[in-house]
């Protein structure tokens, strides 16, 4: 346990104090405890209205200064407004809170916040008889000296801070300011943009996944996003500029994303790991809300399982997944605290009408990230015996519910980093292998485990110039057993390279009426209509062979 907190500790940035506090306040299993995700996330203050906002600014080389307030009356929001890349100044958001059922008459209760040099009353922004009052950084809070205000739906009852001209927010009943706070920020530090939450939290939508009335079903795998706090630096693009514009990654890869999202109108995403871009993410929650935003607006259902890359910034898994959980038409969850790792967990996909059997069930692990034994097994981490246990009980535990469905149920798997079985250069495989599989050189028996509960697929990102899907067979009775599939690389923000690699999405098209599975890909660049290499991967429920071509 010391070893996974000083670990943990070591890759955090020293502007990241909260992220300190987040990890001493992990439970025995490494999980965020209530409390701590409290106080990352204000927003979870039921009960609280805001009656006041403030900004301090603090100098790093003069000891006398602080950006302290009493905590007796300031509720800070713990996210460095520089994000620790000034070296001269530090900024935070402050609060003053109140339940609602201790205001007094003389109280005052903020009913709206907005950003910019002219007082709103006299700027346009609002009536001219409303009295705005100035604070630092061109924040300007209008408060209402009627405590009934806090009854109404204008009433503000949580803040936070997004960050880069390309902040989106994601949370229903939050609103952003586009306009950033006005501090003297160089180039290189991100925007920092208000949000604010008026009226009670609203509970996420979270859509219960089925079958379509026609019996199909189409999972979209987004492997290896990368995004980062503002809009990110290309590695590798292919090509260079599109239109004669230069490759800015998160704008092209979310365009890339929403492009596909719109043709392909898929029923589920998986977000296969590395979603956030390790350190150029000083503020993951930034960068989380960009990929949730598309797929909130379009109301289609995702989970999400971490890569090697995602954790690598200010912001820890628990305290990531904590975000996602509350995000709507996400269907992500954090898992068993008794087992390794954060994001183990399933879901069932049920069958078309109304029936309540499941036709699919989709599995997620926690691949990690490096190993914990450089020494002897360098590299990558596995997925653990006590992980490979629950997927076998959980798995078993279905077995008779499921056999309750009328046609064949299916089980697919989704993890990040490849499994050891990847770098079988003997098996059949279909698309192209153009660099060395970085899978764990301890192989603690996943792939058996998959194959004896009778899963059908397993698809994972990590390596994004491999985007290929490789047919694990039965050593002995050369039985087809399981296909291992690469989801190839989405993002720009991440490496690409190998022969000039155009970024690509793998799809899943299920049709339950045959217990039929097939794969292709879509890309970025070039032939952008079309599917590629498609291929039937499963068939009356059975791992088949590819098929081969004249």
């Amino acid at each position: 346990m010391t070893r996974r907190i000083v670990r943990t500790v070591s890759q955090l940035t020293a502007a990241a104090v909260f992220t300190f506090l987040i990890v001493f306040l992990l439970d025995r299993n490494f999980r965020l405890l209530p409390n701590a995700v409290h106080e990352y996330m204000p927003q979870h203050h039921h009960g609280l209205v805001v009656t006041d906002i403030t900004i301090t600014t603090c100098s790093k080389i003069n000891l006398f200064s602080s950006c302290k307030l009493d905590p007796e009356s300031w509720h800070r929001v713990e996210k460095n407004l520089y994000l620790d890349k000034s070296w001269v100044s530090s900024a935070y958001v402050h609060v003053q809170r109140k339940k609602e059922e201790e205001l007094v008459s003389d109280d005052k209760v903020v009913v709206g916040v907005t950003v910019g040099r002219l007082d709103p009353a006299t700027g346009g922004k609002g009536k001219t008889d409303e009295k705005w009052e100035s604070r630092p950084a061109g924040l300007w809070v209008l408060r209402s000296s009627k405590p009934t205000a806090s009854d109404s739906k204008k009433a503000v009852t949580a803040i936070d801070i997004l960050f880069g001209d390309d902040a989106v927010e994601a949370r229903d009943g939050w609103q952003l300011q586009n306009i950033a706070l006005l501090l003297d920020a160089g180039h290189d530090i991100p925007s920092a943009h208000i949000t604010v939450r008026q009226g009670t939290q609203v509970e996420p939508i979270r859509p219960q996944p089925r079958v379509n009335d026609n019996g199909k079903f189409k999972i979209m795998q987004l492997a290896d996003l990368h995004l980062s706090t503002g809009v990110g630096h290309c590695r590798d693009p292919v090509p260079e500029k599109i239109e004669g514009e230069d490759c800015m990654a998160d704008l092209r890869t979310l365009h890339f994303v929403t492009t596909l999202l719109d043709d392909e109108k898929p029923d589920l995403v998986v977000l296969s790991g590395d979603q956030v871009n390790g350190d150029s993410a000083p503020d993951a929650q930034s960068a989380i809300f960009k990929y949730a935003q598309l797929l909130i607006k379009r109301k289609i259902p995702y989970v999400s399982i971490f890569g090697n890359h995602d954790d690598e910034g200010a912001l820890p898994r628990p305290a990531q997944m904590a975000l996602i959980e509350q995000l709507p038409y996400s269907l992500s969850v954090a898992g068993p605290d008794d087992i390794d790792g954060v994001g183990n967990y399933y879901i069932e996909v049920l069958a078309q009408g109304t029936s309540k059997h499941s036709a699919l069930t989709v599995y997620l692990l926690d691949s990690h990230s490096y190993s914990p034994d450089e020494r002897q097994w360098s590299g990558y981490d596995w997925i653990k015996k006590n992980q490979i246990d629950w997927f076998r009980q959980t798995s078993e535990g279905l077995k008779k519910k499921h056999k309750e469905y009328t046609h064949i149920h299916m089980d697919v798997a989704f993890i990040h980093i490849p499994l050891p079985e990847y770098r079988d250069a003997t098996s059949p495989y279909v698309g192209e292998w153009r660099e060395g599989v970085t899978a764990p050189k301890f192989n603690s028996g996943f792939r058996d485990a998959l194959v004896e509960q009778g899963v059908v697929m397993v698809s994972c990102g990590h390596d994004h110039a491999n985007e290929y899907c490789m047919l694990s067979s039965n050593k002995e009775s050369k039985k087809p057993e399981l296909w291992m599939c690469y989801g190839g690389g989405a993002g720009f923000g991440g490496y690409g390279g190998y022969g000039g690699f155009v970024r690509r999405v793998r799809f899943f098209d299920i049709d339950m009426n045959e217990a039929r599975i097939t794969t292709y890909k879509r890309l970025e660049h070039g032939d952008t209509s079309g599917r590629i290499d498609q291929q039937i991967i499963v068939d009356g429920g059975n791992v088949v062979p590819p098929k081969k071509h004249s």
